[in-house]
């Protein structure tokens, strides 16, 4: 596996401390509810010169845009923080630097990232997944040492069920699932529904029961439930049962990978009605996999965190100093992993320490964050309360369409 620190814009001087990395964890409380034990030495006893953050992304395998875009996030959050001199804690500014680990796409992978991260006694904290399958394989480890992990983007309710040291700065997919199935209902006009899901995939699994569960409450029908594997290239024995269903909406809460695939052969066999689908569609890759600009994807829609089109002050001025330092526009898993950075930022100076137990109780703490993707307040669950946006699809742009607010 691949191992990269960065540390941002930084001055040369701050990055030569990075030979004397002195983060430490603390052992974790009794009433903590985690199981492991980390270092026992004090920080106050060492020579503080940088904030070392763990981070485990897919930059490499089938879902590796979203890994990358996630990173890319994190990055300009740190070269932000770190431009400005760094997390104050106490009253003093230290840099932050954030060793990556490539998962691969791979949850075996993302566990086996997880145990190196619950050994290292300088890290803080640790970022990441993006997949709730590989949040799900490594949070054990973080949780047993006592490490805040706070995913950007891992969707799946249980995620955050590991335990109390275990943070997410998304929305959970029974959200996600009354996003499209409101939207389906009250916009499209849809009443009966088609879904398509990966049963190998904890996101799919949990987003399509969500999505039916909400649907069918409104009123709605679900024409038939259909399964396939994203490492399949036909999907046609499917599709033919979605087409003798006769639904008037098809619903795949699958991955951007097989979502294109499963989109142009959905439109050879004749099937018409619109295509939907949540996050895991938010990808720069989507649009390519369905045959470009203008393809079988064009007009559809899903459910993500933000949109780039938002008018908000907020997000506006975030998009155009991203745009101007990096030429393109933020996609949403970028605003997400940014998020998720500045928010274990603004918990380490909360905190005025850099002990994981007492950043842990901080984050905990966050409450009516204004970030990028929303206002997020961590609820007891430690899952954000924030809304959601749909973005429909128009030549290789995701247009932002609808904002839905959680349920009162």
């Amino acid at each position: 596996m691949n191992s990269t620190v960065r540390v941002g814009w930084m001055s040369a001087l701050a990055v030569a401390t990075l030979v004397s990395i002195g983060v430490v964890g603390c052992k974790a409380p009794k009433d903590g509810g985690a199981t492991g034990e980390t270092s026992t030495k004090a920080t106050q006893n060492l020579d503080i010169k940088t904030i070392k953050v763990g981070e485990f992304s897919s930059m490499t395998g089938e879902t590796a845009t979203f890994g990358q875009e996630s990173d890319a996030g994190i990055q300009y959050a740190v070269a932000e923080l770190n431009a400005a001199g760094g997390i104050d804690v106490a009253g003093k500014k230290y840099p932050v630097a954030v060793e990556l680990q490539d998962d691969q796409s791979k949850p075996e992978e993302a566990k086996t990232v997880a145990v190196k991260f619950a050994s290292d006694s300088e890290i803080v904290a640790v970022l990441g997944e993006v997949a709730s399958s590989r949040s799900k394989t490594a949070a054990p480890e973080f949780q047993r040492a006592g490490i805040p992990m706070i995913s950007p983007s891992s969707t799946n309710p249980d995620v955050t069920k590991v335990g109390d040291y275990i943070f997410r700065v998304c929305f959970i997919d029974p959200f996600q699932g009354y996003i499209m199935a409101k939207f389906a209902k009250d916009e499209l006009n849809l009443t009966n529904v088609a879904v398509l899901r990966d049963p190998s995939q904890d996101y799919s699994v949990g987003l399509a029961d969500a999505f039916i569960k909400e649907f069918t409450g409104m009123g709605g029908k679900i024409a038939t439930d259909v399964s396939y594997k994203a490492s399949d290239s036909d999907f046609r024995s499917q599709l033919g049962q979605v087409k003798n269903a006769n639904a008037d909406g098809v619903f795949i809460p699958g991955y951007y990978g097989e979502v294109g695939t499963i989109a142009r052969q959905a439109r050879e066999i004749g099937i018409k009605a619109p295509l939907m689908g949540g996050d895991g569609w938010d990808s720069s890759e989507l649009v390519k996999g369905a045959g470009g600009a203008g393809g079988a994807l064009e007009g559809s829609y899903f459910s993500t965190h933000y949109s780039a089109s938002e008018t908000s002050k907020r997000v506006q001025d975030f998009v155009a100093a991203y745009k101007k330092a990096k030429g393109k526009e933020p996609a949403a898993l970028v605003a997400q992993g940014y998020d998720a950075m500045m928010i274990l930022a603004d918990a380490i100076k909360r905190a005025g320490s850099f002990e994981r137990a007492k950043v842990r109780q901080a984050l905990a703490e966050t409450k009516d964050y204004d970030a990028v993707t929303g206002r997020i307040t961590l609820d007891e669950n430690r899952n954000a309360n924030k809304s959601g946006v749909v973005v429909q699809v128009k030549g290789d742009k995701f247009v932002y369409t609808k904002t839905i607010e959680p349920k009162q």
